[in-house]
């Protein structure tokens, strides 16, 4: 079994067989440092997918990519078949720990942190946040084949490093749909911890926000699991 280290951040490349390792790191270090110690005798495997930048609706999509799953136009990609194909990949693998037996994978919750993009565009898109993201969770839920798997929200924050004060205009709608999701949705929690965070610049969390967010991710999954 591999040992979780840094590097699987901005700048990480993968050629489908060898990884090589960033310089940076995203909340999965104390995420899973944190589900270790709540989990002390689970085996915890971890499938990573993120791209920075992207929104759901293809409108705000810039160069990024967004996750709109219908989307097939060519300035940007599709995050949703991106994430499924890493999906697959990872079920793919019979012997995670490499010990000679065959693993089985069970799927136990879903960590969402983005909301941004479709917040710095436009009003009338930042008001379908909520019906976006209701449905995008679903599908994810109907690719793990667990209608009621637990999704954690990471509540999008601003950085206020703008002459206006505000980097993403309609932020608070992005807001208002996270909280109305989590209290809609009886498997789904949110960290608002995010609000504290400083910036190591006018977009990204310093090392020590995305190392509390890890750690605030995991203490609510554990407590959607046990409750």
């Amino acid at each position: 079994m591999d040992i979780l280290k840094s590097g699987h951040g901005t700048g990480f490349k993968s050629d489908g067989k060898n990884n090589m390792l960033s310089d940076r790191f995203g909340i999965e270090l104390s995420f899973a440092k944190r589900m270790k110690e709540l989990f002390p005798k689970d085996k915890i495997a971890l499938i990573k997918y993120a791209k920075e930048g992207t929104s759901i609706d293809s409108l705000a999509k810039a160069n990024f990519g967004c996750w709109e799953p219908d989307y097939r136009g060519q300035n940007g990609i599709n995050q949703y078949d991106h994430f499924l194909k890493t999906l697959s990949l990872a079920l793919e693998d019979s012997d995670i720990d490499k010990d000679g037996k065959k693993d089985e994978v069970i799927p136990s919750g879903i960590l969402w942190m983005q909301g941004e993009s479709d917040g710095g565009f436009t009003k009338e898109v930042a008001e379908k946040y909520y019906d976006h993201l209701n449905n995008l969770m679903n599908l994810m839920r109907a690719s793990l084949r667990k209608d009621d798997i637990p999704v954690v929200i990471g509540k999008i924050s601003d950085s206020g490093k703008k002459e206006k004060g505000k980097i993403w205009a309609f932020g608070e709608i992005i807001q208002e749909a996270e909280e109305k999701f989590v209290k809609t949705d009886k498997k789904a929690a949110i960290v608002r911890s995010t609000k504290n965070y400083k910036y190591s610049d006018n977009w990204h969390y310093d090392s020590a926000g995305y190392i509390d967010l890890g750690k605030n991710f995991s203490d609510e999954v554990f407590r959607l699991i046990t409750k």
